[in-house]
């Protein structure tokens, strides 16, 4: 009887390829951070540098020194990868910088202006110290709704026409390419349109509120039109050949399955018009003018927007200044808080709208 036998394989663990490269602790970008800080905070107090250049030196050594360390202990791909993280890093930063200055200024200038006077009372009568921007609040608000409620039917209607109706023909070229063109157009033109348009109904000097919501609503129409346009083409077109295969018109398509799936971005788009405008001073400052009394009426005489009355309280802050001035920070700050309200209000609604997935 024959026994096999084995052949012993030969010992090759030496000569083997390790399948992995050596990688950077955890910490590595953090420990490159601190050093990069320290060494910027070094060389710009040798040198006598502001800040700015303290901080750009401190970047540049970080950008630098991390993807060459990684070259040396990881790989080429590696260095190339943590570089490139490091630039996605440093432009970010770069972009939120202007935002968390402007926040950081009006807060500290503006929150010590935040009381109930402030928010309940005018400046009719108010030299000096005291007074509020009730009467601001007032009539941006009633401005802007005024606008709102032009720009909104006008920009959605437009819209589906664009998306359902117009195709190609040349109507719908003419006016995607109008709306391109007024998308542009400056704030002061709009507040110029609407005076010159007042003018020819009521006469010269005519001031009232209702004209700084024609003019607001010019600024806002093309930016309802291309946002709801967008939001109406991402509907399926399986959505709409469902609807006629079932025999339903095509406006009742429109209006119980296209507009319904499309309503949480179309509600995004016209929160973020009313963001846009809200914050103009030229076309307000033209048609609705300025005033220390509350008006509740925007059909007649002049009306105070937060907007203008910033403008004037910083520029004619009155004797002594600093009371004006103050009025104007806590004036921006309030405005911004206003706006911000509006955008987290439009993501609750687009949530709620949204069409709902699920089995």
């Amino acid at each position: 009887m024959i026994t096999p036998t084995t052949t012993p394989r030969p010992d090759t663990s030496r000569h083997d390829l390790p399948l992995t490269h050596p990688s950077l602790p955890r910490f590595a970008p953090a420990l490159v951070g601190v050093m990069a800080a320290a060494a910027g905070l070094l060389i710009g107090l040798v040198l006598g540098w502001g800040p700015a250049l303290i901080v750009l030196t401190a970047v540049v050594l970080f950008v630098v020194v991390l993807p060459l360390w990684s070259l040396v202990v990881e790989s080429s791909r590696a260095a190339t990868d943590r570089l490139v993280t490091a630039l996605v890093w440093c432009a970010f930063g770069l972009a939120m910088l202007p935002l968390v200055t402007l926040i950081y200024e009006v807060v500290a200038n503006g929150a010590k202006m935040l009381t109930q006077e402030f928010f309940t009372f005018s400046m009719r009568n108010v030299i000096g110290e005291g007074g509020g921007i009730y009467h601001a609040i007032v009539g941006t608000l009633l401005i802007t709704f005024w606008a709102t409620l032009i720009s909104v039917p006008v920009g959605i209607m437009a819209a589906v026409y664009l998306v359902e109706y117009g195709g190609k023909n040349r109507l719908a070229r003419t006016i995607t390419f109008l709306v391109d063109v007024m998308t542009g157009i400056p704030s002061i033109v709009a507040g110029l349109f609407a005076y010159a348009l007042f003018v020819i109904i009521f006469g010269p000097g005519i001031r009232m509120g209702f004209g700084g919501s024609i003019a607001l609503s010019v600024l806002m129409i093309p930016i309802v039109v291309r946002s709801a346009e967008e939001m109406l083409k991402l509907v399926s077109d399986e959505l709409r050949e469902a609807a006629y295969a079932l025999g339903v018109p095509k406006w009742r398509t429109i209006m119980k399955v296209v507009l319904p799936t499309a309503l949480a971005g179309i509600v995004t788009g016209v929160t973020l018009a009313v963001a846009r405008v809200m914050g103009e001073t030229a076309p307000l400052l033209i048609i609705a003018g300025d005033t220390d009394s509350v008006n509740f009426n925007v059909f007649a005489e002049r009306m105070a927007t937060l907007p203008v009355f910033i403008y004037y309280s910083y520029t004619q802050p009155g004797v002594p200044p600093e009371f004006g001035q103050g009025r104007a920070w806590g004036a921006a700050l309030v405005l911004i808080a206003i706006v911000m309200t509006l955008n987290l209000l439009a993501r609750v609604i687009s949530r709620y709208f949204a069409p709902k997935t699920g089995r």
